[in-house]
């Protein structure tokens, strides 16, 4: 049991490591290939940003262990507006008033409303629901690029787009751009590997669902990239993008990596996220909208409140285990 906890952790770190090498080296390529920035934004950076959790959910579905993929997501939305709101706003307060927020909020409540939808409609969601959900995302995506053209302010679209050829470690030269590109999908496949097959080990060990072990260790271990990223903005004194990088992020785990996802294979929905799990999630979405609505930062005291709440999901989570 020993040994699959720390080869899951290892899948973690090398999917994690992957995901920004692959980015990396293709939004470069893009770039040598004159693409546009914005549409190297809207694309390789956007899915490449939920990498880890798109390879979790496809490996897992393609494996016949698709509970593994929703409890991923469903744990990693959660994790994304509790854990990566509430521990920067320990540091300083997130404003909520900037440009854009309220609209990127509406759609990720929705894209979860969507997905709790479709859940309850057909069990396991298979190929039909993955194509809704998939088209969620090909729809956002115009919207955005429409928002973009039109020069409007939005969180989301600053982080995709700001990204310049030799900054940020982006290579310099096709050839390199080439090989970050081919190590980066290596470490995806078998990173991701690594976590679906220990996780069902874990499961196995513990004597319980696969959703379980999606909704806490995996959910946590994909969702550290958008957590640290925050907590070390925050810490530099830009808590602004923490609300830009929850909402992007929570839109592409129901859009993009659950309805790829159900495309590869039938995403079996727990019983327990229907009871229990999909409201949590859903409470969280629409507390995060309130803040947004009523332009109130989400300030010590509430940083406090999610942080424990999150604690507490997780024991609750845990006691499923026992």
């Amino acid at each position: 049991m020993l040994t699959a906890f720390l080869l899951l952790t290892i899948g973690l770190v090398i999917l994690i490591v992957a995901g920004d090498i692959m980015v990396r080296g293709a939004a470069a390529l893009a770039r040598h290939w004159g693409v546009p920035a914005l549409i190297v934004g809207l694309t390789i950076v956007a899915f490449g940003t939920s990498a880890p959790e798109m390879v979790v959910g496809v490996q897992a579905a393609l494996m016949g262990q698709g509970d593994l993929a929703a409890g991923n997501v469903v744990g990693s939305n959660i994790a994304n507006v509790l854990l990566a709101l509430g521990l920067p706003a320990l540091i300083l307060a997130i404003p909520t008033n900037m440009a854009g927020v309220a609209r990127n909020s509406f759609i990720a409540l929705f894209a979860s409303i969507l997905f709790i939808v479709l859940a309850f409609l057909g069990n396991p969601m298979v190929l039909w629901q993955g194509a809704i959900l998939f088209g969620g995302i090909i729809f956002y995506l115009g919207y955005m690029f429409r928002l973009a053209k039109a020069g409007a302010d939005d969180p989301i679209l600053e982080e995709m787009t700001e990204i310049d050829e030799g900054e940020d470690g982006l290579p310099t030269n096709v050839w390199k751009s080439v090989i970050y590109l081919i190590l980066g999908l290596i470490g995806l496949i078998g990173g991701g590997s690594l976590i679906v097959n220990n996780a069902v080990i874990i499961a196995e060990g513990f004597g319980v669902s696969e959703t379980i072990v999606g909704l806490t260790i995996v959910a946590i271990g994909t969702s550290l990239p958008e957590i640290a990223t925050v907590v070390i903005a925050t810490y530099r004194g830009h808590p602004e993008v923490a609300i830009g990088g929850v909402l992007g992020s929570n839109v592409f785990n129901v859009f993009a990596v659950l309805g790829a996802s159900a495309l590869a294979g039938p995403i079996m929905i727990d019983d327990t996220l229907k009871v229990f799990d999909f409201w949590v999630m859903l409470v969280s979405s629409f507390v995060l909208l309130a803040f947004v609505l009523t332009r109130k930062p989400i300030g010590r005291k509430t940083g406090v409140i999610f942080t424990v709440a999150y604690i507490l999901y997780i024991l609750a989570v845990a006691a499923r285990m026992m």
